[in-house]
């Protein structure tokens, strides 16, 4: 959801109808399709994603994902033909990550790269597309970069509580191959890039007041992310499941109001 509305943010012309019906179609139809398929094709025993307890999943999970795409697919059309091409390709893309066939996710950097361009760069592209008055509508480089290095620095974060169910999965995530103490290093400097970003973006659109504004939200965030990183620099196992999930919450919540703060602030002033 923070990339909806980041890519809402950079938007000066709003389509009211097309942006209600895109984030209905991505949050309901899209993000649940591609996170029910992984669960069915991981059968995760273990605390995973904001689960500490997951349900094995059935057959009925699949074919719900199915239903779910191909809904999904057809009423994109509504939209447009490009906005349906991206959906389609992101189911293809989530689809190669959990396959067992394929699986994507068992290699760091494939499965690092390919969350990224897709949950940060294409989704934001699909939102600012169908969200914009404009005509061409001309996505935004330093959005589509800016996106895929905020996934970048939030991903690896999500992975360093499951280690041993990944290992047993024959599963190597990036952050294992960079350590519990080399992912909040990298998590860091991926924030500090895509922060680099904006700020030049904004200064050069004349708008680093919304920087600022951007910033300030971001306060809790990085307090919590420097006290948790000083907690396992000295004990790993502090890398937990907890903590996890609650610099989640704390992250999607700050940085959904930053975005929608910055979206109201644009479309008054």
């Amino acid at each position: 959801m923070p990339v909806f509305w980041f890519a809402l943010s950079f938007v000066e012309n709003i389509k009211p109808g097309s942006t209600v019906a895109v984030f209905l179609l991505i949050h309901l139809l899209l993000y649940p399709s591609s996170n029910g398929y992984n669960s069915y094709m991981d059968r995760d025993r273990t605390a995973v994603g904001g689960l500490q307890n997951p349900m094995q999943p059935t057959r009925q999970l699949f074919l719900a994902t199915v239903v779910l795409d191909v809904s999904g697919i057809v009423l994109s059309f509504f939209i447009s033909p490009f906005f349906a091409f991206s959906f389609f390709f992101y189911i293809v893309c989530s689809r190669l990550y959990s396959y067992r066939g394929v699986r994507l996710k068992r290699f760091p950097v494939a499965g690092y790269l390919t969350v990224i361009l897709n949950q940060g760069g294409l989704i934001f592209c699909m939102a600012y597309y169908a969200a914009t008055k404009d005509i061409p509508a001309t996505v935004p480089w330093q959005g589509i970069v800016a996106a895929s290095f905020l996934i970048g620095g939030f991903y690896p974060i999500t992975q360093v509580y499951q280690y041993r169910e990944d290992e047993k999965d024959g599963v190597q995530t990036i952050s294992m191959l960079l350590g519990k103490r080399g992912t909040f290093v990298f998590c860091a400097v991926m924030y500090a890039v895509a922060f680099v970003l904006l700020f030049f973006y904004y200064k050069a659109h004349q708008q680093l007041l919304l920087f600022i504004i951007l910033q300030i939200f971001f306060v809790p965030v990085i307090v919590y992310f420097l006290k948790w990183f000083l907690l396992v620099w000295k004990d790993e196992s502090l890398a937990d499941f907890k903590h996890t999930m609650r610099m989640n919450w704390l992250a999607a919540t700050c940085t959904n109001l930053a975005f929608i703060t910055i979206i109201i602030l644009k479309q008054i002033g």
